[in-house]
């Protein structure tokens, strides 16, 4: 282990996954680390431009990559089934920018319409200038959890893409427009941007995802700890002033995390209830009979499918659930209309 020069850390190119991170805390660069863990800090150097030819900065500008350029990572796996599975990384030695946003990956899968991972090798794993192995997870929010008393509503679906972010964005929209504080947690997936600028440009009052919690990915992290950095962000969220909170759980439901995620009981116990969103009518079908079959209470139907007339007419006759679109969503009347006790009522009961 070597002390890391600081002209040269002044070079690396950060990553979002990295954006809480302290710099002031690096000293030192452990070039034959082992037993490298989910969330630990990495230098990597680029050596070969594939799928990813940009980075994510933690301001959200993508930075161009070129080969050996050094750049800022956290070690994780990816599920993606549109791009990438990718296991974390073991020790130091050649690996893959496995995500934009900053994800260290060693990658098994690769779906068909993918380039070839980018490749990097990985130069070292970052201690702080006690000697300790940096992690993501010691910067994440750290309020305690308590139980809430503001709604909680949750977006999941069929899949990757299945219009669960938009469908958050639309009921961001929706509060808001009622004139509500809204909070707006993406509760899973792999680190990046994107969603969390969305979120906060619909009007969310404030924002935050598993980053936040410290989780570079949520990919194989054990569930209990994924549900305790949710609680955590939503206590935050309630303490900062949200009057309502929508919280978005990544990829499908036969996503190994998320189908255990929503079956815990501290979960069911928090939810004011949960939007499906679906790419067609008999995804949303089976989807939402999964949810039901669960015990857990489905308010309406989104996502992709809202796109064609004539599959919004198939799902609300397959289902029998409301179906929205997203310009419906963004209404205060149907986002404060929705469940059996209509929101409009539990945020002002919080209140």
């Amino acid at each position: 282990m070597h002390p890391i020069d600081q002209s040269r850390l002044a070079r690396v190119k950060p990553s979002f996954v990295t954006r809480r991170v302290d710099r002031g805390d690096i000293g030192w660069l452990d070039e034959a680390a082992g037993d490298l863990a989910s969330g630990d800090l990495v230098i990597a150097r680029v050596e070969e431009i594939g799928q990813h030819t940009r980075i994510e900065r933690p301001d959200g500008r993508r930075a161009h990559l070129f080969p050996g350029d050094e750049i800022m990572l956290a070690c994780g796996a990816r599920y993606a089934p549109d791009q990438f599975e990718a296991d974390c990384p073991a020790a130091i030695g050649p690996a893959n920018l496995a995500a934009a946003g900053g994800i260290a990956g060693l990658v098994q899968l690769c779906h068909g319409t993918m380039k070839p991972a980018t490749t990097i090798t990985l130069l070292g794993a970052l201690h702080n200038r006690d000697g300790l192995r940096m992690n993501v997870g010691h910067y994440g929010v750290t309020v305690a959890p308590r139980a809430l008393r503001v709604p909680l509503l949750a977006v999941c679906g069929t899949s990757m893409n299945a219009g669960k972010t938009h469908s958050v964005a639309a009921l961001v929209r929706g509060f808001a427009a009622a004139g509500c504080r809204v909070a707006a947690i993406k509760a899973t997936g792999t680190g990046a941007g994107g969603d969390l600028w969305l979120f906060r440009d619909s009007g969310a009052h404030h924002v935050r995802d598993f980053t936040d919690a410290g989780f570079a990915s949520t990919y194989r992290v054990p569930v209990a700890g994924i549900f305790a950095g949710l609680c955590r962000l939503a206590s935050e969220a309630e303490a900062a002033g949200a009057e309502v909170i929508v919280v978005e759980l990544a990829d499908g439901l036969y996503q190994s995390e998320t189908a255990e995620l929503v079956q815990l009981e501290g979960f069911r116990s928090m939810l004011s209830g949960l939007v499906f969103a679906a790419g067609d009518a008999m995804g949303a079908e089976a989807g939402v009979g999964w949810l039901q079959r669960a015990g857990l209470p489905v308010l309406a139907v989104s996502g992709r499918l809202t796109r064609s007339p004539l599959a919004l007419r198939e799902t609300a006759a397959a289902i029998g659930l409301p179906c929205y679109t997203a310009e419906q969503l963004e209404t205060a009347e149907v986002a404060l209309g929705l469940g059996p006790v209509p929101l409009a009522e539990a945020v002002r009961t919080a209140a």
